[in-house]
C-alpha cells in the first residue's frame, strides 16, 4: 500500500474498482489520500473493498453502475460530480476483459466484437469524454487507462481484444498530446499475468510445475494487484508531472522477454514456454 499522501484531498474515479487490479487501485489511491469514487457492477465486492478502505482510514464512495452503457457512465459521472462541485482530479479507466473469447477469430461473432469493444475501449472514450472538460477548465488532471501487453504482441484467439486495447494505448498517446497544454496528463499501464479473480494464478498454472514460473516471468512470480496499483498511483501523482502519452508495461518483464508459442502437443498456443 502507499507510503505517501501524494494524492491528498484529490477526487479519484476508478472504474471496475472492486476486484483484482481495480480493487488494488482503489485501496492504493485511498491510502495515498484520495477520496475514491469506486464504480463497479458488483455490489458485494464493492462493499468489501470499501470496508477495507474505510478500516484503513480512507475515504470511498460506491457507485453501482455499468460503464459499458451510456446510462452507466452518466450515473458514475453524476455521483463523482456531486462530491465536490464537479471536481474530479484523477480518472482511472480500469475496466477491461478478454471475455467473451472465441476459439479463433473465424469462430467469433459480431456480438462478441461489440461486447469486447464496450468493455475494453468504448467506456474509456465515454468516461474520458464526460470528465475531461472539467479537468481542462481547471487546468489540471490525470487520466490513467488500463491497456494490456497483448496490445503490443500477437495473442492467438483474442484478436478483437488485442485490437481494442491497442486502441486504448493509441487513444492515450494521441489525447495526451491534445490536452497537455491544458495541464492534463494521460497515461496507461499494460499488465500481464496478474493473479486476480479474473485470471487466478491457480488457473494459469493448471497443474504445471510452479518452478516453471521463472521461465515465463523474468521477475519469477505472478503480479499482485498492488504491483499495478503502485504504478497507477505514480502516474496519477505530481511525481509523474513530466510523464504523459505513455503506456507503461507492468508485467515482470514478460513483454521484453517473451511472446506466444505453439504448444508441442498442437493443442493451441501458450505464452508459457518450456512445456512438454
Amino acid at each position: 500500500m502507499s507510503a505517501t499522501r501524494r494524492l491528498e484531498d484529490q477526487i479519484a474515479v476508478v472504474t471496475g474498482g472492486a476486484l483484482g487490479i481495480g480493487g488494488g487501485i482503489s485501496r492504493r489511491l485511498a491510502a495515498a489520500g484520495a477520496h475514491v469514487v469506486l464504480v463497479d457492477i458488483d455490489g458485494e465486492a464493492a462493499a468489501d473493498t470499501a470496508a477495507d478502505v474505510r478500516s484503513a482510514g480512507g475515504r470511498v464512495e460506491i457507485v453501482l453502475a455499468d460503464v459499458r452503457t451510456a446510462d452507466g457512465v452518466a450515473t458514475a459521472v453524476a455521483a463523482a460530480s456531486a462530491l465536490d462541485s464537479g471536481r474530479v482530479d484523477v480518472l482511472v479507466n480500469n475496466v477491461g476483459d478478454f471475455r467473451p473469447a472465441s476459439r479463433t477469430f473465424l469462430h467469433s461473432t459480431p456480438l462478441q466484437w461489440q461486447a469486447l469493444y464496450e468493455i475494453n475501449l468504448w467506456h474509456v472514450l465515454a468516461m474520458t469524454h464526460a470528465l475531461l472538460p472539467g479537468m481542462v477548465e481547471r487546468g489540471r488532471g490525470a487520466i490513467v487507462n488500463n491497456s494490456t501487453v497483448e496490445a503490443f504482441r500477437g495473442i492467438p484467439a483474442c484478436a478483437p481484444y488485442s485490437a481494442y486495447n491497442a486502441g486504448v494505448s493509441a487513444f492515450t498517446k494521441s489525447l495526451a498530446v491534445e490536452v497537455a497544454g491544458h495541464g492534463v496528463r494521460v497515461n496507461a499501464i499494460a499488465p500481464d499475468l496478474a493473479d486476480t479473480p479474473q485470471t487466478p494464478a491457480a488457473a494459469m498454472l493448471r497443474g504445471r510445475d510452479p518452478e516453471l514460473i521463472r521461465t515465463w516471468i523474468p521477475v519469477g512470480r505472478f503480479g499482485e494487484p498492488d504491483d499495478y496499483a503502485a504504478v497507477v498511483e505514480f502516474l496519477a501523482s505530481d511525481d509523474a508531472r513530466f510523464v504523459t502519452g505513455h503506456t507503461i508495461p507492468v508485467d515482470g518483464g514478460t513483454l521484453a522477454a517473451s511472446g506466444w508459442y505453439a504448444r508441442v502437443d498442437r493443442k493451441g498456443w501458450s505464452n508459457m514456454p518450456n512445456e512438454a
